[in-house]
């Protein structure tokens, strides 16, 4: 018996778990498909802005600025 925190259970030590339902595992297929499909819509850089305003987003911060003149709505 060794004291090494890292050292993995025995087969014996976990517990036997409950079989899932077929709509348990298609609940989890379509969550990992999601996951998925979000990984890969943020896997591709944003198109950079082009002639936009400078600064902080305007649309966040709610000012925005036009020839110097700063106009909040």
């Amino acid at each position: 018996m060794t004291d090494d925190p890292t050292a993995l259970p025995t087969p014996a030590a976990v517990p036997e778990r409950k079989p899932l339902t077929p709509a348990a595992r298609r609940a989890l297929a379509e969550a990992e498909a999601r996951r998925q499909a979000a990984a890969a819509a943020h896997a591709q850089p944003l198109a950079r802005e082009l002639q936009g305003p400078k600064g902080p987003e305007p649309t966040r911060y709610g000012d925005w600025e036009n020839k110097g003149i700063a106009s909040d709505f």
